[in-house]
């Protein structure tokens, strides 16, 4: 009988970590999210002027929500299809309906050419199938300073809305979605969207996470001040965006797992933000007075190239 039990054991520990291995989100932790059949409902419709006085009937979106197809296959990934069809400076809205959203893709960016150009061919193809207006700011820190993730994101909220983009895509350049369900529009509230990163095996680490990719509208951007710009180096900064939100009593939301799935292209870990405590707990005492009220860089160039509005600056 003894033995028996520690048979029965063995294999209940065996199943058990095989399904870890081969079924990660069967384990993830659970969330609030919006459903598929809710998402559509949930987008915020806004554009800029020049979509909104286009003489087309609107463009339809039921059947990628309904279908969530899974994008992330090498005939999207190797190649970019139609390259007319995208406008100087990375922009690009289809031409045989309207669309029901604008959104300004912004990147941070230094020294990652590789993995901008999978970025650049893969989200190009996987954006136009949304049937979005949208277009990408490459915001390149120019200086030798420790990376300013966050103050590059509120320099690209400058100029996207210099543009009048109403919607704002914070996105790092090492990040692809995987289904065509993951909307690039803004919903009421700001949004978490790549919750479901192979990354972490498909989990949310912590109810709080809220980086890598973010949708939020520029309204609210503003009214939160931005991020913080005392971030140089890596980590903190998306914990203290977390922290501006809830203090202005916002809340934030996620789409299901299925439609948020992403992958993490592989890179070198950024250096540490030796100070990033401290600053997570004296964020609050700054929150209207450290972000865009404060922001101070420098403009050293501007061009708009065929897939992407390069934004070199100094911080």
């Amino acid at each position: 009988m003894l033995m028996l039990n520690t048979t029965i054991v063995t294999i209940s520990v065996f199943t058990a970590l095989l399904l870890f291995c081969i079924w990660p989100t069967r384990f993830a932790k659970h969330y609030d999210f919006i459903d598929g059949d809710r998402i559509y409902s949930a987008l915020v419709t806004e554009t800029t002027l020049n979509i909104s006085k286009l003489q087309l009937d609107e463009c339809e979106y039921e059947d990628i929500l309904e279908e969530n197809p899974f994008m992330y296959k090498d005939v999207y990934t190797q190649r970019i299809h139609d390259t007319q069809e995208i406008r100087l400076g990375g922009e690009y809205y289809p031409g045989d309906c309207k669309p029901r959203y604008s959104a300004a893709i912004i990147i941070p960016y230094r020294q990652r050419e590789q993995q901008l150009n999978k970025f650049l061919t893969y989200m190009h193809n996987y954006l136009r199938k949304q049937r979005i207006h949208y277009r990408i700011f490459l915001i390149e820190q120019f200086d030798r300073k420790p990376f300013n993730r966050a103050k590059l994101f509120n320099i690209g909220s400058v100029v996207a809305a210099e543009y009048g983009f109403p919607c704002l895509i914070l996105h790092d350049v090492d990040l692809m979605p995987l289904n065509l369900g993951q909307m690039y529009a803004c919903t009421e509230c700001p949004r978490h969207m790549c919750s479901s990163l192979d990354e972490f095996r498909f989990n949310l680490p912590y109810e709080g996470l809220f980086g890598g990719a973010v949708a939020i509208r520029a309204q609210q951007f503003r009214f939160i001040n931005g991020m913080s710009n005392m971030f140089h180096g890596w980590g903190g900064e998306d914990d203290d965006l977390y922290g501006r939100i809830i203090a202005k009593n916002l809340q934030i939301c996620r789409f299901a797992p299925d439609y948020s799935e992403y992958t993490m292209l592989k890179h070198t870990k950024e250096v540490p933000n030796a100070d990033r405590l401290a600053f997570l707990r004296s964020g609050p005492l700054r929150y209207h007075t450290d972000g865009l009220n404060s922001l101070i860089y420098a403009q050293k160039d501007f061009k708009l190239h065929n897939l992407f509005t390069h934004v070199l600056v100094e911080t």
